[in-house]
């Protein structure tokens, strides 16, 4: 019986590590964010272009571009794989034989399969042979990328293709977690040292002599200067042993007296070694001499990790590179070179916030954005009815732990650097609680315990006599500051009871005594709780009130939980009609909390009003979250007002991680498919499924980004939005785990329950 596969299979055609070049790391760095993003449901494979016969190969498919019959027979070869939906060339002109590489019109002579191609170069002013040729190419796919608006326009204008096959994604990058270059030189013992640098595979075009003629003159102005020219000689400059390049570029440092001031680093760095160096680096030097060269991987490196640059005038710095992220100057002009590197050296502040101009650029064009580009033309191309789906990132605590000091977790985040400035919040503390205590539950791990008990010790020493809380204390551990004579302090207070009740609700996995401690503070605050007025904050301290019933029943937070919701019941009652099913006449943020107090209203006192109030609010919420573009968040840019249109843009992820949350304890309490899927229909919104198809976090820490604006990520990673995100991603584990488990029956098949 034949395996029908569930995943859908890319084939790439293209050079492949171990081969060392541009296209052959580029490739791999696209399989791997496309398989970090979509590799659940997505399988990408190879086909090795290589120019001599290759014994041995661990790839799916090897061509030898030099054979002609070899394109004939592997597209033959790729054709009896059904699984394979799509085949995308990475093309450049002298990877394949032939005159501009024509050998490849056998294979796609041959090919069955829909294909699609990269143009990693893409020639201005083509003469009519290679205008045609390039014309023939696309008509076997109606489907090219492009990595600068420039060569797009290019193509549309000088080659007569239409737009509307034509999908621009910037060239790739690695998202790094951002320090500044003194922080990262430490590391490499170099902090004594400004840090100039340059990499990649060595040749002519690199023009590196550019930079060492500047050198001299920079010295004297910093004499302290090291150039750090990174990478290998390629591969093909290399003739039966000899370097020549290398060898001249050796003779140009001793003619110049550069020995103190410049290191080869003469490796192919592996791309954690290589990023370590562009993060120490003070000022990039790109210096390439091709006035023509579409697209540079190793400029865009040195942007995504926070590099101010000097770049020669070509085509991609041009489009990319403006006045507050580095300067550029005209091809191989070592004077314009050394000022500029003068200028920047000379001024610390410019240097650093160019530096992080640069890093806020380059976050869209990281490598999960751009396989989510890629897969967005793959899904129009793909004659396939297999569902494409995100995959769950890993669980990281790196940065929620970074932020968290012996008081309590810090505010807000300057990109992933902590603002220790900016104090610290019942709130904050009080959703790092929950998030901690969720991810305690599903791992046990006694790390998590420290941290639990320092957002319980701030809670505890936020409580006043009465009961309530205090909401800030500052850098330097003082209480009395304004923020605390704040009016409306309720909804950071109800979601500590929250909190507290979240930990009473883990009683049987935690140590007596954390649990202890807050059922003190919740017990004493319960008399406060009682004068709750708020919507909201009727809705978190419901949500604390349950959890502790659930796990302590206790008649006096049961009666504490009816006269809440009572409120919030009259409230329902005053502002509902037919088409508005709302508790107030606007939504605002965490609207969520609203119909899942009503849920958790009708568990404790089993009265169907409370039933109806939340089914019937959550369907009216969930008609204004999801439209047919799509989950849509209520935007915090005017709100959502009764008989108004909502606004657009301004999308939190605390309402996401809020909605998510309120769809888990509906589907936990009815088992309503529909609300198991709205809840993975708004999780995917972290992973890239919003209006900038852009994730909303940093994979590497565990930091969530601060907002969806309209036109750019928010990147700063503030505890808010990181504890929201975690939590939202604990509560997809969870429901991931349910859907795997597996019911054994008396009888002799298995059913998969929740799937």
């Amino acid at each position: 019986m034949k395996t029908i596969s569930n995943k859908s299979k890319i084939v790439f055609l293209s050079t492949f590590p171990p081969t060392q070049c541009g296209i052959a790391t580029y490739t791999q760095d696209t399989i791997k964010g496309i398989t970090d993003v979509f590799g659940k449901s997505v399988t990408c494979e190879i086909c090795e272009l290589v120019n001599k016969p290759k014994a041995q190969s661990t790839q799916a498919y090897t061509l030898n571009t030099r054979e002609k019959e070899d394109y004939t027979q592997v597209a033959k070869e790729i054709n009896q794989d059904e699984d394979v939906k799509l085949v995308h060339i990475q093309h450049e002109f002298g990877l394949f034989g032939g005159n501009y590489g024509d050998y490849l019109l056998g294979f796609l002579n041959e090919i069955k399969k829909p294909v699609t191609f990269t143009f990693h170069t893409v020639i201005p002013n083509p003469n009519n042979e290679l205008k045609t040729f390039v014309q023939l190419l696309l008509s076997y796919s109606n489907s090219v990328f492009v990595m600068t608006n420039k060569s797009k326009d290019i193509l549309i204008n000088e080659y007569n293709i239409k737009e509307e096959i034509i999908t621009y994604v910037p060239h790739g990058t690695h998202i790094v977690i951002y320090e500044t270059p003194l922080q990262a030189k430490q590391k490499l013992d170099m902090e004594d040292r400004m840090v100039l640098s340059t990499f990649g595979l060595l040749g002519e075009g690199k023009n590196i002599e550019t930079g060492l003629r500047a050198l001299p003159k920079i010295i004297k102005n910093t004499p302290n200067v090291l150039y750090l020219i990174i990478g290998k000689t390629h591969p093909n400059l290399i003739i039966d042993g000899v370097d020549a390049y290398r060898d001249r570029l050796e003779g140009m440092v001793k003619e110049l007296n550069l020995e103190n001031n410049v290191r080869f680093i003469n490796e192919y760095l592996d791309t954690d070694e290589l990023l370590k160096y562009l993060k120490a680096t003070d000022i990039y030097l790109f210096t390439s001499k091709d006035p023509n060269q579409a697209v540079s991987g190793t400029f865009s490196y040195a942007m995504s990790c926070a590099c101010p640059i000097v770049a020669s005038k070509i085509p991609h710095t041009l489009e990319v590179l403006t006045s507050d992220s580095g300067i550029l100057v005209d091809i191989g002009q070592e004077e314009q070179f050394a000022d500029a590197a003068i200028k920047l050296l000379s001024d610390e502040e410019l240097r650093v916030e160019m530096g992080i101009q640069a890093f806020r650029k380059t976050r869209a064009s990281s490598w999960e954005n751009a396989a989510i580009a890629h897969m967005n033309t793959y899904k129009e191309l793909m004659e396939s009815n297999a569902e494409i789906k995100f995959t769950y990132p890993s669980i990281q605590l790196a940065h929620i732990k970074k932020m968290t000091t012996e008081l309590g977790i810090i505010q807000f985040s300057k990109i992933s650097v902590p603002d220790l400035s900016s104090g610290y919040t019942l709130d904050d503390n009080a959703r790092a609680l929950v998030a901690f205590c969720h991810h305690y539950k599903l791992t046990e791990d006694k790390d998590d315990l420290p941290y639990i008990l320092i957002y319980l010790d701030f809670i505890e020493r936020c409580q006043k006599p009465k009961g309530n809380f205090m909401n800030y204390v500052d850098e330097n551990n003082r209480e009395h500051i304004e923020q605390n004579a704040e009016v409306n302090l309720e909804d950071s207070n109800a979601r500590a009871i929250w909190a507290l009740g979240t930990v009473v609700s883990i009683q049987d996995i935690l140590p007596e005594a954390l649990v202890n401690k807050a059922s003190k503070c919740f017990l004493n605050s319960l008399k406060w709780a009682e004068t709750i007025q708020s919507p909201r904050s009727i809705g978190f301290a419901t949500k604390g009130l349950y959890l502790y019933h659930c796990t302590v029943p206790n008649l006096y937070v049961a009666a504490i939980i009816q006269k809440l919701n009572a409120k919030l019941l009259s409230n329902y009652e005053i502002h509902s009609s037919k088409n508005w099913k709302w508790f107030e006449n606007y939504m605002t943020y965490a609207n969520g909390i609203l119909p899942e107090s009503m849920l958790y209203a009708y568990l404790v006192t089993n009265k169907p009003i409370y039933k109806k109030v939340a089914i019937e609010s959550l369907d009216f919420l969930s008609s204004k979250l999801f439209t047919e573009k799509g989950f849509k968040v209520i935007s915090n840019n005017g709100w959502y007002h009764k008989d108004s249109e909502p606004e657009s843009f301004g999308e939190q992820p605390i309402d996401v991680s809020y909605t998510i949350q309120t769809y888990n304890a509906f589907y936990s309490a009815f088992k309503t498919p529909a609300y198991k899927q709205q809840m993975k229909a708004a999780f995917d919104w972290f992973l890239g499924k919003n209006h900038l198809n852009q994730i909303m976090y940093n994979p590497i820490s565990g930091g969530g980004y601060d907002g969806l604006e309209k036109e750019n990520v928010n990147l700063n990673q503030g505890a808010e939005s990181t504890v929201c995100y975690l939590t939202a991603r604990l509560l997809m584990e969870n429901l991931k785990t349910a859907d795997c488990k597996v019911i054994h029956l008396n009888t002799s098949s298995d059913i998969l329950v929740n799937s």
